[in-house]
């Protein structure tokens, strides 16, 4: 059973917040969504935060972004999405200063 949003961020009833408003809309585990509108703000979201982090890419992570898109089931790439994002947010992931030299 998937959790309520509020177990996942600082929404707090009754103060007029996005998320509060994204709740009453949508339900508070946003069983009023699709998957694919589900999919999209995973997307969106990830994208911006990536906008916004500091350094670049290396090379090697677009091959291995194709080589999960062309080669992974879909289990496993739900997967690795929620391993990923457990990551980003409680992980601890390289510095700019550590990154490793390019392949």
């Amino acid at each position: 059973m998937s959790k309520p949003v509020g177990y996942f961020t600082n929404c707090t009833i009754n103060y007029g917040s996005l998320l509060e408003s994204l709740q009453e809309e949508y339900g508070s585990t946003f069983e009023l969504m699709t998957r694919r509108e589900k999919l999209y703000l995973i997307s969106a979201i990830a994208s911006q935060l990536c906008d916004q982090a500091p350094g670049r890419c290396r090379d090697e992570i677009y091959v291995v972004g194709h080589q999960v898109n062309s080669s992974l089931p879909k289990a496993d790439k739900e997967g690795l999405l929620e391993a990923l994002i457990n990551q980003v947010r409680w992980g601890r992931s390289l510095s700019d200063t550590e990154v490793l030299p390019m392949k």
